[in-house]
């Protein structure tokens, strides 16, 4: 009877799991369904057929084949019966690794990496830029017909040399002879796949046309095709001489010779660097500067320990200002308690940075609200000012974040059965023993991942920074852009896109750092959370 009754109970839920099955495959294969899948792989696959053919020109062969490979995969999964869960978590996955994995990993290369303002090519770019700049048209120079065409917005020269013979060439690629060209009066006028410019579309485009180089050959040293008219063109010289046996430029008006010495860039006996130079791996060069260069260790510091006191003192402020409040307006005798509730939530309505905007201009010196109406004419210095200014920051963040704390807090605080405080109260628990013993602890198991969270996004609160001080006041002592209010992340910004030195590689090693800080911080934390919950079983 036991081996009955087991034999029931085992083949009841299979079937239940095949008609789960059935019917979830039923479902998936109806002809509306089928309908929207189609039109949806149609416009995968078609901006996936567009991309491929990019990056076919651009001979960008690896990231062809993955493209090409993750294609086949998602067509597979979706016209495959069944495979229910691939199917919901292929568009997860690809995102992750597009936006999420991608976006780390190519930022901890770029760390590795000289990539700079001058070292954001590489070198056979470096060398053409070098030559380029110092190019001087051949005063007999013979005239060369051209026609102007666009192929995905990349302009190329279809040139008629004084013999007749047509070649095609751009910035990037050497005339090379094309037999296909529609011919009009002996000059190459047309080719396949391509768009000849009308004279209005060169007069639109007369800047981009004139500062275009064609090269003549592979030979940096055989000069460039330029055009002033995009009619006819005329052969350009370089007065430097690149020798690529001795890996060396040369000036040939002053006869100085640069080698490449493995740094990125042609240098001088003299050490006198030519630029643009090209992109290189550095390896840990960027994190060495970043400990070891006084210029650059001094501000890195600074910056992180009031990066880690903003955090910290933000997420204290907003939470302790937020559970007041929540405790304040969860005893059932205030009256109007709605009413204060929308009251206080509506800092958090208003859009971060807008905030912040409408707060520097309250903070203003010299015609802000708070000087001139509430301190009277009063010039105090609170955006300009090293220690002022991270008051106002701290100040104006508590303002923008505690009505969350305040949501978050009144929520728990709701979820605590009252049954709890009758019993201390009956016990003979005073309300400040009931709150610290009791409330308080059941409280922090709810909302200390919260707070957590509020930490590592304080961390990285550009928003309130850039747009509130910019980062100001300058610290004109340091190597790098950098100020008393700017914290880890607004500092990497101005390192890599601010100023007319831009060091990519060495805002990925700061990067890398944050990434590194806030995981260390999170896992303790975490763990500090886990022991909580412990201790309230």
């Amino acid at each position: 009877m036991r081996t009955d009754d087991t034999d029931a109970s085992t083949t009841k839920p299979s079937k239940r799991h095949h008609r789960a099955a059935m019917i979830a495959e039923a479902a998936s294969g109806g002809l509306k369904t089928i309908l929207i899948k189609i039109t949806l792989l149609g416009i995968v696959d078609a901006i996936a057929l567009y991309g491929l053919f990019i990056l076919f020109l651009q001979q960008q062969w690896i990231i062809f084949g993955l493209v090409a490979a993750v294609t086949l995969v998602v067509n597979w999964i979706y016209f495959t019966p069944g495979k229910l869960p691939a199917k919901y978590l292929t568009p997860g996955v690809i995102f992750l690794v597009v936006f999420q994995i991608f976006v780390v990993g190519y930022t901890a290369y770029i760390g590795f990496t000289n990539y700079s303002t001058g070292h954001n090519s590489d070198k056979a770019q470096a060398i053409s830029a070098l030559m380029s700049s110092a190019q001087e048209r051949v005063p007999d120079s013979p005239t060369y017909a051209v026609t102007v065409l666009d192929q995905f917005g990349t302009l190329s020269f279809l040139v008629t040399d004084p013999n007749g013979e047509v070649s095609l060439g751009s910035a990037d690629s050497p005339l090379s002879q094309v037999n296909n060209a529609t011919i009009d009066g002996g000059e190459g006028v047309g080719l396949t796949g391509y768009t000849t410019l009308s004279f209005q579309d060169i007069l639109s485009r007369t800047t981009e046309i004139t500062a275009l180089a064609v090269p003549f050959s592979d030979d940096p040293n055989d000069g460039a095709l330029r055009t002033n008219d995009g009619s006819s063109a005329y052969l350009y010289l370089s007065s430097l001489v690149y020798d690529e046996q001795a890996d060396t430029m040369t000036d040939a008006k002053t006869g100085t010779i640069f080698t490449d010495t493995g740094d990125g860039a042609f240098v001088s006996a003299t050490g006198e660097e030519m630029l643009p130079g090209w992109r290189i791996n550095v390896g840990f060069d960027n994190f060495a500067r970043a400990f070891t260069e006084e210029g650059i260790r001094t501000p890195l510091i600074s910056v992180t320990l009031w990066t880690i006191t903003f955090a910290t003192l933000s997420v204290a402020t907003t939470f302790f200002l937020g559970l007041f409040l929540a405790i304040v307006f969860n005893d059932m005798r205030m009256k109007g308690r709605k009413f204060y509730r929308v009251a206080m939530i509506l800092p958090y309505a208003f859009p971060a940075f807008l905030s912040a905007l409408v707060w520097a201009g309250m903070l203003s010196e010299s015609f802000g609200f708070v000087n001139q109406v509430l301190l009277g004419g009063a010039e105090i210095p609170w955006l300009t000012n090293a220690w002022l200014a991270k008051i106002s920051v701290l100040v104006v963040n508590l303002w923008l974040g505690f009505p969350y704390m305040f949501l978050v807090c009144t929520g728990a605080l709701q979820s605590i059965p009252a049954e709890l405080e009758e019993a201390a109260t009956v016990d003979g628990a005073k309300p400040w023993a009931v709150f610290r013993l009791i409330k308080l602890p059941l409280l922090l198991v709810s909302v200390a991942p919260l707070l957590i969270a509020s930490f590592a996004f304080n961390f990285n609160n550009f928003n309130l920074i850039y747009m509130l001080t910019g980062g100001g006041p300058r610290d004109a002592a340091a190597d790098v852009n950098v100020g008393a209010t700017d914290i880890l992340i607004s500092m990497v910004y101005k390192v890599a896109f601010t100023g007319q030195a831009r060091d990519y590689g060495l805002a990925s090693a700061f990067s890398i750092i944050i990434f590194i800080l806030v995981a260390v911080i999170s896992v303790v934390a975490f763990r500090k959370t886990k022991a909580l919950e412990e201790l309230n079983r």
